[in-house]
């Protein structure tokens, strides 16, 4: 183990991206990746077994869901059966009546006929040995993010997350608050990864493409006025009003179902304080949260950074810049998370000047 070098790890629903930094190296020489995401994978050895007319079992630990559930549900189409554990099974659902309904047996065991598939955001050994294969060190430190939508078997899990959200705003909306050595129990995503990765620092992706996006000096450079800034990724949106270290609103939507002219149509009400919590889950988001006393300077924050894959949704938008840390825009989660590890664990490295 190298003392000092950072594995930061952010998974979303189209891919997981990797940065892993050593000690004395510039970040154009550090290992990064893009690979699928950890669901897509899953997704395709069940589709594998579906079109072999296998039984499937599904163990391990709760992770995203998106592709994988849409693969069980094709599964089950097909005719063939899913078992799943208990555990395993809080992917697709809290309430476990929601699960049997949707035809997945749950089960401890594997039943002979079906073959066993590993849940899990996280798989530990095949990044060791991928590691082993590149002849670079197994890191010292380590950071993930996932979407958390937090355990809510009664509710809708959209409204769920944005109590979550509504409370970290009115206790302060502090960024530095949203990375976790220990996350809230309810937030199971990333008590899951916790458990895979002891000592591991933890984030929402969102709030780690929002850290990640502030690396970019032009958004550094906004800051403390205050100003917005988009990651429109391959699943979610993410807008977020910051000022300084503290985050003043939240709003957030599926991607697929935003055209260009609603999302400007939204970015320019949440910029304004005006946008709605209910219209926004009325349309199938997940919601908007701003603070009291918004904007702060009586003005609303009128520049934007934008971030992630799909940002091409966001062309056009006034007063903007495409956020690219270090000169990458598919690492700002990653950057994001590789500052917030730094941080948590006071370690004596600033990611801004060192890399």
């Amino acid at each position: 183990m190298t003392e000092g070098t950072l594995f930061a790890l952010d998974i979303g629903g189209g891919t997981q991206d990797l940065f892993l930094w050593e000690p004395g190296q510039t970040v154009e020489n550090a290992v990064k990746m893009v690979l699928p995401a950890p669901t897509r994978m899953v997704a395709r050895k069940i589709s594998r077994l579906t079109a072999a007319g296998q039984a499937v079992f599904l163990s391990g630990r709760v992770m995203g869901g998106g592709a994988v559930s849409q693969a069980v549900r094709r599964h089950l189409q097909a005719g063939l059966p899913v078992f799943a554990t208990p555990a395993a099974a809080l992917t697709f659902h809290d309430d476990q009546q929601v699960v049997k309904q949707m035809g997945v047996k749950l089960s401890s065991t594997p039943p002979p006929e079906a073959v066993e598939v590993v849940l899990g955001d996280v798989d530990l050994e095949f990044w060791r040995r991928l590691f082993i294969l590149l002849e670079v060190p197994f890191p010292a430190y380590f950071a993930v993010a996932v979407q958390d939508h937090g355990f809510s078997p009664h509710i809708s899990n959209r409204l769920f997350r944005f109590q979550h959200w509504q409370n970290f705003l009115n206790n302060g909306g502090r960024l530095d608050e949203l990375a976790y050595r220990t996350p809230p129990q309810y937030l199971t995503r990333l008590q899951a990864v916790a458990e895979s990765l002891p000592g591991v620092v933890l984030m929402d992706t969102g709030a780690a493409a929002v850290r990640g996006a502030l690396l970019d000096s032009r958004g550094r450079a906004h800051q403390e006025v205050g100003l917005m800034v988009v990651n429109v990724g391959n699943a979610h949106t993410l807008a977020a009003l910051v000022q300084g270290d503290r985050l003043w609103g939240i709003y957030e939507h599926h991607t697929g179902l935003l055209s260009p002219a609603k999302l400007f149509d939204h970015l320019q009400r949440f910029q304004a304080g005006t946008l709605s919590h209910a219209e926004v889950f009325a349309d199938q988001g997940h919601g908007c949260a701003i603070s009291p006393g918004y904007p702060p300077t009586g003005r609303p924050f009128s520049f934007t950074v934008i971030t992630g894959p799909q940002r091409r949704l966001a062309k056009g938008w006034p007063n903007s810049v495409l956020a690219a840390p270090f000169g990458d825009m598919m690492l700002t989660g990653a950057f994001g998370l590789a500052e917030a590890l730094i941080k948590v664990r006071q370690l004596s490295i600033n990611l801004v000047e060192d890399l």
